[in-house]
């Protein structure tokens, strides 16, 4: 009996597999772990380190793909604890060291392109498009402050179920996303596979509370999709419409407000100032509104992130 391959291995029941896939055309090696249920069912994705300065999902994937146990799985899972490897080992932030590029945003990439292309195609033919869920796990980056919250993609085939995977995280504020471009989550919507992307961590930091959430929203939803036994919870959960704000120059940012507060319409976000405190821009507030994220370096970049706010809709009840 031939069983469903991934990057070349068999997943053979109850077999476990610790390996790394080279990039054509590259020197990146993609590690991952594949973990073999003993009995029949699905296969769930789980990568960390897109991003690869946001450690609380990587450390959460290392320690999922030497604690769930195989005599336990019914169906397969599948970890890439570290995505962006060599962004991650020469301390890139977002982006892929040997080109520049943020990975995140050249999805589905492109076989012959450079190497972030090349890793975003790998990513996507190898592991992405090869499974039945996708759990893809993000921070703030190491200038980034970050109130948790879970992404999915809207107008989809897989929309129903990715809802019922948003509903199994732990986290107060729930995005259904309109971006449909880039992205591995959004791509993978796309093609019909649910997906979500949960944000938990900031400034490249990674607490022991982080890391057990970000592993206890994993465990809850491979029990919803049959791959773990036991019931799984459901979180309420209040929905967001989300719009961020790239800096319109490069300077100092001084913010006026932290993650999670509240805003009204017109109130003061922040002031980009020069190097010798005269001020260049400021950002006030189109409507009301909850900032989930935003830059809280002293320097921001021109283009650069500043404020991502959430304005709210209705709640998953």
């Amino acid at each position: 009996m031939r069983y469903k391959s991934i990057a070349g291995h068999e997943l053979t029941p109850g077999k476990t597999i610790k390996d790394h896939i080279h990039v054509r055309g590259t020197e990146l090696h993609v590690p991952h772990v594949l973990l073999c249920g003993e009995h029949p069912g699905p296969t769930l994705l789980i990568s960390a380190g897109i991003h690869n300065a946001e450690y609380v999902g990587i450390q959460a994937a290392i320690e999922l793909s030497n604690e769930l146990d195989v005599k336990e799985l019914r169906g397969n899972v599948i970890i890439l604890p570290l995505a962006n490897r060599s962004g991650f080992e020469n301390r890139t932030m977002s982006m892929v060291y040997e080109d520049g590029k943020n990975l995140y945003r050249v999805f589905p990439g492109d076989a012959e392109g450079s190497e972030a292309d090349r890793l975003a195609h790998t990513l996507f033919e190898v592991f992405i498009k090869n499974v039945d869920f996708y759990i893809d796990l993000h921070s703030g980056d190491g200038y980034e402050t970050l109130v948790p919250y879970v992404y999915y993609l809207g107008d989809t085939s897989a929309e129903e179920k990715a809802k019922k995977m948003v509903t199994c995280v732990n986290t107060k504020y729930y995005v259904r996303s309109r971006c449909r471009t880039g992205g591995a989550y959004n791509l993978a919507s796309i093609y019909g596979i649910p997906s979500v992307l949960i944000e938990r961590g900031q400034l490249s930091l990674f607490s022991r509370e982080e890391i057990e959430a970000d592993k206890a929203d994993v465990r809850n939803i491979l029990r919803y999709a049959g791959i773990l036994s036991g019931d799984w919870t459901e979180y309420p959960k209040q929905q967001l419409l989300e719009y961020s704000n790239d800096a319109p120059c490069t300077g100092c940012w001084y913010p006026e407000k932290k993650v999670g507060d509240f805003f009204h319409k017109g109130e003061k976000l922040g002031e980009i100032r020069d190097y010798f405190g005269r001020s260049l821009f400021t950002e006030y507030a189109p409507e009301d509104g909850v900032l989930l994220h935003q830059c809280s370096s002293l320097n921001i970049i021109e283009k650069g992130p500043m404020v991502t706010y959430g304005v709210l809709q209705n709640n998953i009840e």
